[in-house]
């Protein structure tokens, strides 16, 4: 068994998390070296304040001091520290007696530890909190990237807002996993060390009793851990839950004011920043608690040096170095004891980042996946079915669409149509049968490679917020900006564009706000004539227009559709006439196929929806 499964899970995820560091070592050893640097200089610290302690209160011999303290940690620096002490007395031994020397000579160590000190801390915390930052950047991205390579399956059960909370909000909670959590274990042990090593040089005894108390500190440490994790948990989930209302109201915000429910979305909005509080307060009453819990531990240390030092008759210079470094160790304590609370708070945070991340990609290139080459030739549906989950949407579909042909898909609403459209695209494989690319089953294509045949107009215009001429181009970003302009020329789109501020350079906002329907839909038709597909796939390519601008695109789309095998859905059956096979799905099934004048002629489903549409049409004349 690994050494790490017998920590807890939380540890597990920080471990993981870890993980994402290693390309940054190089830097993250550097800030943890300054760090150690930051620590020991503590202890140094320490040591010369006490002696210029005793050459103020004339407690200090010239022949101790900090030189001799050292002594028995490191010969070397011993020898230094003499050769500067040596320095330091033949050069102002002139000027100063032995007492004031000693005074310059331990005043110039406690500015050369400070300087240590501040180097250190700053070198530190610049290094860790870089590659915090930088670990935050690559989750961040790492995580959009598998969002891209994720089926429609997955975007059609998930909240848009949840996947943003969990890209963003989450992400940046880890920060503290990386630049707190090892700032703060690189740095606080040496400084935990080398207090403690004051401390026991100046009486070991009380030293002692001092820090019985301090593991103490773990049980409320314990205590509270555990619900700091599990309530972080839950804001998160609240704010997901906050960013998914936000969004889904800021996308449909005409339909809100339309019907008068301002109120309501911030009543709805109010609730749950009312629960993301309460879960907020609840981690913040328990990190809150730690605190004061540890200062009260202090001061009982702090009462037991003050009587310890009035039966002992401690050393003035003593007893203040002492109660120095037992302040000087509430700090490390304070961070290493809050360790643990960090780990537990942004385990949370990177729990939800990788259960997204370790969400299984269910659309993949198979290992032996070929690009497509050549020339459609036809494509065939053999005894396809699809079933979403337990619910069958598509049952045995079987049929051949040869080059250049025209298949139009028609039926009620949740027939099917949107989804056998979608399984050439790949957005879905299907549950049982073959659907077949002139005699190869499109799963031995690769993904590009299939979608780069193909081009799509949809009912729900997608647009972007950029300029004109970038949503046109979009998916050949280096076209020419005269093919650009050709494009929107056959889909009667120039005219239009060029009455705009600044044409074809004008950003049109988030999903075309600035434009119609209709000139959504008609910059929609030019970005796919600009693709000059062989397959082009129609989703009610024409249900935004007016009357004047479908005449006008239905002709730039028969201009489109001419030599290209084409899919098309439609509810007004005027548009598909001419087709060479109408499809009738019901329920996830053909029922009826043929072309238009034979399926009039059978008097079933489609002369059905023929009759209806077009006495609907005479009856408003």
């Amino acid at each position: 068994m690994p050494k790490w499964d017998v920590f807890p899970k939380q540890w597990l995820s920080y471990r993981r998390l870890i993980g994402y560091t290693r390309p940054y070592l190089v830097r993250l050893i550097a800030g943890s070296l300054c760090g150690a640097l930051a620590g020991i200089s503590i202890s140094g610290l320490l040591f010369s304040a006490n002696d210029m302690l005793g050459c103020v209160f004339g407690d200090l011999v010239p022949s101790d001091g900090l030189g001799n303290t050292l002594n028995s940690g490191s010969l070397f620096i011993s020898r230094v520290l003499q050769h500067v002490k040596d320095g330091v007395y033949g050069f102002f031994g002139h000027y100063f007696n032995a007492n004031q020397c000693q005074m310059l000579f331990t005043a110039m160590l406690f500015l050369v530890f400070a300087l240590f000190k501040s180097l250190g801390q700053f070198l530190s915390d610049y290094h860790i909190q870089w590659v915090g930052n930088r670990v935050v950047m690559d989750i961040r991205i790492r995580t959009f990237a598998h969002l891209q390579d994720l089926s429609a399956r997955f975007f059609s059960k998930s909240k848009t807002g949840e996947l943003i909370s969990r890209t963003i909000n989450d992400s940046m909670m880890i920060e503290r996993a990386v630049s707190v959590v090892i700032g703060d274990l690189v740095q606080q042990p040496f400084a935990l060390i080398g207090t403690v090593w004051v401390l026991f040089s100046l009486d070991a005894r009380l030293a002692l009793a001092g820090l019985i108390l301090f593991p103490i500190c773990i049980i409320p440490i314990a205590i509270f851990g555990r619900r700091v994790r599990r309530y972080a948990r839950h804001g998160q989930e609240r704010m997901a839950s906050l960013v998914s209302i936000m969004q889904e109201t800021m996308v449909g915000i005409r339909i809100v004011k339309a019907f008068g429910m301002e109120t309501y979305e911030v009543g709805r909005f109010f609730d749950q920043c009312q629960i993301f509080f309460n879960r907020i307060m609840r981690v913040a009453r328990d990190k809150a608690a730690i605190e004061p819990t540890i200062v009260f531990i202090s001061m009982i240390g702090l009462v037991i040096v003050l009587v310890y030092a009035s039966w002992t008759n401690m050393p003035a210079k003593n007893f203040i170095t002492f109660a120095i470094a037992m302040m000087a160790l509430y700090e490390p304590v304070k961070k290493l004891s809050k360790v643990h609370l960090n780990i537990q708070q942004t385990s949370a945070s990177a729990d939800r980042i990788f259960e997204l991340l370790d969400t299984p990609i269910l659309i993949f290139d198979r290992p032996d996946a070929i690009p497509f080459q050549g020339v459609i030739e036809n494509i065939r549906f053999a005894k396809v079915s699809f079933a979403y989950e337990a619910h069958r949407v598509l049952h045995d579909i079987d049929f051949t669409v040869a080059a250049g042909q025209r298949v139009a898909l028609v039926g009620s609403s949740g027939a099917g149509k949107t989804t056998l459209v979608n399984l050439i695209l790949r957005f879905y494989d299907v549950t049982a049968g073959q659907l077949l690319v002139n005699g190869t089953d499109i799963r031995q294509y690769t993904l590009r490679s299939l979608r780069q045949q193909i081009g799509m107009v949809t009912q729900d215009t997608i647009l972007f917020n950029d300029t004109v001429a970038a949503n046109i181009a979009y998916g050949h970003t280096d076209a020419p900006h005269q093919i650009v302009e050709e494009a929107a020329r056959r889909a009667n789109a120039h005219e239009f564009i060029i009455k705009m501020p600044d044409g074809y350079e004008t950003v049109i906002g988030e999903r075309g706000v600035r434009l119609s329907g209709g000139q959504c839909q008609r910059l929609a038709i030019a970005r796919a004539i600009l693709r000059n597909p062989p397959i082009l796939i129609l989703d009610e390519a024409t249900s935004a227009l007016d009357t004047e601008s479908e005449r006008l695109v239905q002709g730039a789309l028969d201009d489109l559709m001419e030599g290209r095998t084409v899919f098309a859905i439609a509810h007004r059956l005027s548009t598909i006439m001419h087709c060479n096979t109408i499809l009738v799905l019901e329920r996830g099934q053909i029922v009826e196929s043929g072309t238009h004048a034979a399926l009039l002629e059978r008097d079933g489903i489609y002369r059905r929806l023929y009759n209806l549409q077009f006495s609907d049409i005479r009856g408003s004349k």
